[in-house]
């Protein structure tokens, strides 16, 4: 896909998908500029391209994942189609879908689930047409950082732009920091909040709604309630945790569907680890994989990978934060703890917050409110761990749409909606309570 690189500059690129072309010397960003870029772009990406599809399925052809769809009625059948090695990503009454590892097929027994459907990849690939046309305000990792850099430039007094880790192919993991009194990776009293994005690969969507909201506030620093939660609030914006893989997801200019990270365990081709299966709360018990072909692969032990690790060092160095959203796609949901036990969590105060504040976001967002568990078990995933360790009150945004790639329109949608419940959890993060 083509792609627009904005830093103190706008500059739209004609090239190929993810295009790393930039020019810093111009003009600022801003919010408003992003954002007709968007709606400049949604009439393009309706457009039929027949030849594209095709050239973009056929991309697909040594792929050795399927697809299939599967009976399944109730979050039990989920969770064990997830430890098959089974990764959903989409949930009906009756049924399941999502991908498998062909290595991974005879774990479906047709004793204990129905295959009611089954394609190639490629084969589902060319059926649904899931490639926009064109996707150019998506941000690439190069783009995010200088997004991030060009507001952190702008704004000296209150933001800090640093590294909190690097990945498996030495990238910086990038935190952009909004605090009127601490620099860096200084301590700070006041109460914080974390945003995290793209813990996976193809869920694009997640880095734009951290990454706009950055731009949002920092565009907005003098308006009266954002003001006060510049000077009231240590905010930590970490739009994309996994940038290899996101960059792995768009290497070749058609979307692999990647989930994981690209850890290659000594091989010669990213394998991966599922991020958000590799906390240490439960590791890999229900809802993943101990089969490295699995795209739910929990990793070899817990906090295998550096990306979890430098969440994790980076949580620990940073105690005052009190809430937390990991963003992801697609379910239009809003969900919190426990994901990977079936039971409430126990401390009926913080039962009662998770409940009223996530009912709440839900009511903004138009999104359903509920434990993480009743879609199915998955532990290891952050969330569970950070409020487990740490009494964050921690959830996860499940964004709109109806698969991983739904092209320009949907950033300009689901950002309208979602800066509004980030700003609640804002508004309470003081007291939670």
């Amino acid at each position: 896909m083509k792609k627009i690189f904005i830093s103190l500059l706008l500059v739209v690129s004609l090239s190929n998908l993810y295009s790393s072309s930039i020019d810093n010397d111009k003009k600022d960003i801003s919010l408003n500029v992003l954002m007709d870029e968007v709606k400049q772009n949604i009439d393009k990406s309706l457009i039929p391209d027949p030849q594209k599809d095709f050239e973009r399925s056929k991309a697909l052809d040594s792929d050795p994942r399927y697809f299939l769809r599967i009976s399944a009625s109730d979050k039990y059948d989920r969770t064990k189609l997830l430890e098959l090695g089974f990764d959903i990503i989409n949930i009906s009454k009756n049924y399941v879908e999502g991908f498998i590892h062909r290595d991974l097929l005879p774990n479906i027994s047709e004793k204990d689930f129905t295959i009611l459907d089954k394609k190639t990849i490629s084969e589902w690939a060319t059926i649904n047409k899931d490639f926009p046309s064109s996707d150019a305000v998506y941000h690439n990792y190069k783009e995010t950082y200088d997004v991030l850099k060009s507001i952190a430039d702008k704004n000296p007094d209150v933001v800090s732009l640093y590294s909190i880790g690097k990945t498996v192919e030495n990238r910086d993991i990038w935190c952009l920091r909004i605090n009127s009194t601490a620099k860096g990776d200084a301590q700070s009293k006041k109460p914080g909040i974390l945003l995290v994005g793209n813990h996976h690969a193809r869920e694009h969507l997640s880095n734009e709604m951290v990454l706009l909201f950055a731009v949002y506030l920092l565009e907005n620093r003098n308006d009266e309630v954002i003001k006060k939660y510049i000077d009231s609030l240590d905010i930590y914006i970490i739009p994309m945790l996994n940038p290899d893989g996101s960059e792995y997801d768009i290497a070749t200019g058609s979307y692999r569907y990647w989930r994981k990270n690209t850890n290659k365990y000594g091989g010669s081709s990213p394998v991966g680890a599922d991020l958000n299966r590799n906390y240490d709360f439960d590791w890999c018990e229900y809802g993943s994989s101990s089969s490295q072909n699995a795209d739910t692969y929990c990793g070899k032990s817990a906090f295998s990978e550096p990306e979890t690790k430098s969440l994790r060092d980076f949580s620990k160095n940073h105690k005052n934060i009190k809430t937390a959203l990991s963003y992801h796609s697609y379910s239009s949901l809003v969900l919190y703890p426990w994901g990977g036990r079936d039971e409430d969590v126990s401390d009926v105060n913080d039962k009662n917050a998770f409940i009223k504040h996530a009912n709440a976001m839900g009511k903004i967002l138009n999104y359903e409110a509920e434990k993480s568990s009743e879609l199915y078990l998955a532990s290891g995933d952050m969330c569970d761990w950070i409020y487990d360790q740490l009494k964050v009150l921690a959830f996860t945004i499940e964004l709109e749409g109806r698969g991983f790639y739904p092209g320009s329109a949907m950033i300009d949608k689901a950002f309208d909606t979602n800066k509004k419940a980030a700003l609640y959890l804002m508004s309470v993060t003081s007291n939670p309570y």
